[in-house]
């Protein structure tokens, strides 16, 4: 097992390796003095995982309850927030309880913010059981639910008191999940690590995978030490998200958000290429390794399109945005431009 120490405004271990379910109870109660855990989760995972997780707390003499909803971005709104809110408050937890997210970015996103909302916050916990939550969403305490006007426009910075990566929940992982996963994976290696990036091309993800995770939280609890609230060199992190949540809202969230990242990765390599910011060479390297990995590179929506959903991007101040901008393998540097401009990029990117 891995451990990996986040020093934040609250900090925690994030734990890889197998067999952690199990130990779930005993984690927690090590934590916290809490007489009674929530576990929220998906009508996906819960069936998979749920008795699993429930029992680990129970024989930690914790009384146990459980929130399921409906598995998908689309789940990601006030109304399963306050749904959340509705059953914690009804099952009496107290402020010394815990709450204990399990499942993909959906449910650690949500859960996250409804744990630091209610009685002006509350303990939780991460279980991530996708490759996507485990590398990124469940490090560094970004939580938020997605308005109709656009994605995580509502939220809070709250961190957990813990995460445990059980690389087991894996395997059950269908493919176009875990490839989804996997668009995170290479971000992590575009903007700033270019010998993983070579380990990427040469031996995958699934061949090394508690390398892969530890390799991922390491490097974004670096970035989250040095800029925990996301007012400057945190932005980093945001390679291809721009594009991408603006591919996500234009699809109504059909296109998930890891496929979007990689579209989004491509467009702003592209629109780097066109303007001599990097070579050719770094853009055929990002297809490459996006392909081989099993994720979409292109999108068919307009530049117009893309546009307006890019436009309610929540960093925009002042009529100026940061783009990431790759310079090189292993290279990005943060670059504001003004949205006047951003249709340019995204019709450099390939956008008609």
């Amino acid at each position: 097992m891995n451990t990996i120490h986040v020093t934040a405004s609250n900090s925690y271990d994030v734990l890889v390796g197998a067999g952690l379910l199990d130990k779930a109870g005993e984690y927690a109660a090590a934590l916290t003095h809490a007489a009674c855990a929530a576990v929220v989760s998906d009508n996906t995972v819960f069936p998979l995982y749920g008795e699993t997780v429930c029992q680990s707390l129970r024989a930690a003499g914790l009384r146990v309850v459980s929130f399921v909803f409906p598995h998908g971005e689309r789940s990601k709104n006030i109304g399963t927030f306050s749904q959340i809110l509705n059953f914690l408050a009804e099952n009496r937890l107290a402020r010394t309880d815990l709450v204990v997210a399990l499942g993909g970015g959906v449910v650690g996103d949500v859960t996250g913010f409804a744990s630091a909302c209610y009685l002006r916050g509350v303990a939780y916990i991460q279980i991530p059981t996708t490759l996507l939550a485990a590398v990124d969403s469940s490090v560094g305490g970004k939580t938020a639910i997605d308005l109709p006007a656009g994605k995580n426009l509502a939220g809070s910075f709250y961190q957990p008191r813990l995460v445990l990566c059980d690389t087991d929940t894996l395997a059950s992982l269908p493919d176009g999940v875990f490839a989804d996963g996997c668009a995170e994976v290479v971000k992590y290696a575009m903007y700033g690590n270019a010998p993983f990036f070579e380990e990427l091309r040469q031996n995958g993800v699934k061949n090394q995978l508690s390398h892969v995770i530890s390799t991922c939280v390491s490097m974004k609890r670096d970035v989250v030490c040095a800029d925990e609230f996301d007012r400057g060199g945190r932005q980093i992190l945001n390679f291809g998200h721009t594009f991408g949540h603006a591919v996500e809202r234009c699809s109504d969230y059909t296109v998930p958000h890891g496929s979007a990242v990689a579209i989004g990765m491509v467009m702003i390599s592209r629109a780097a290429v066109k303007r001599g910011l990097c070579g050719a060479s770094v853009l055929d390297a990002l297809l490459a390794l996006l392909r081989a990995l099993g994720l979409p590179t292109e999108t068919a929506f307009s530049a117009s399109e893309l546009l307006d959903a890019a436009c309610r991007d929540k960093k925009i101040a002042g009529g100026r945005l940061n783009l990431i901008v790759p310079r090189a393998v292993g290279r990005c540097e943060i670059m504001p431009i003004d949205t006047a401009g951003l249709s340019a990029w995204l019709r450099d990117g390939g956008a008609k």
